[in-house]
């Protein structure tokens, strides 16, 4: 256990430099990452899904390090469906943490998606922290806008997730990681310190830099289905 801590610190520490990874510069690169992935029809997610989302995480850029005790480490952003079902309110900082024993060599870095199914997810969401797979259920997503997804699995998932690597979008089930709101990354956004669930449920006004995510959920998702 102590030797995953340390790895998780090290991934930390390496993802921390204000310059290249500030919550303003993070939240465009979750931007680009949601914009290129629904951008190719083939390798999306399905629309149907998407539209029957509540809330959807992007995390740009999970480090996965691999000191024999693998570890992942990232941030990324959180924002659900409006209370009148259209639109999407403003971003709630999120961090992902989550290790897994084994002999691992090499490190990697992923981009991951996941969308919220229904309100049980939501408010696990929206605690200050849960476990993927024990406090919420999860499975891999399907890929393709127009990919069958009425099996049992993704009719009773809370939550479905998807990753990207090197370019390969996939269904990823991230059972074991851990989300919890990050309140630092909070304070930087909306200069004061506030957690995500006031954020979501008071519909707070959100960042300018958030302009271009929100757009883009509008864009492709703009009301629930």
């Amino acid at each position: 256990m102590r030797i995953a801590a340390a790895v998780l610190m090290a991934l930390a520490a390496a993802g921390a430099s204000p310059a290249q990874n500030s919550a303003q510069n993070r939240l465009d690169e979750a931007a680009t990452v949601f914009e290129e992935v629904m951008q190719t029809a083939d390798k999306a997610i399905p629309q149907g899904l998407l539209d029957r989302a509540q809330c959807i995480v992007v995390v740009p850029g999970l480090k996965k390090g691999a000191f024999i005790v693998g570890a992942k480490y990232g941030k990324g952003f959180l924002s659900c469906r409006k209370k009148s079902g259209t639109g999407w309110t403003a971003p709630g900082s999120i961090r992902v943490e989550g290790g897994s024993f084994g002999l691992q060599i090499g490190g990697s870095e992923t981009d991951v998606i996941m969308i919220v199914m229904n309100q049980r997810g939501v408010e696990r969401l929206l605690s200050s922290k849960f476990t993927l797979g024990g406090d919420a259920s999860v499975a891999a997503g399907p890929v393709g806008r127009t990919a069958t997804a009425q099996t049992d699995a993704y009719m009773t998932a809370e939550i479905l997730s998807w990753s990207r690597s090197r370019g390969l979008f996939a269904g990823l089930a991230l059972n074991g990681a851990t989300l919890r709101q990050d309140l630092d990354d909070n304070r930087m956004l909306y200069g004061k310190a506030i957690q995500n669930k006031d954020i979501v449920n008071k519909e707070v006004a959100p960042p300018k830099a958030a302009d271009r995510l929100l757009s883009l959920y509008n864009k492709y998702s703009p009301r629930k289905g």
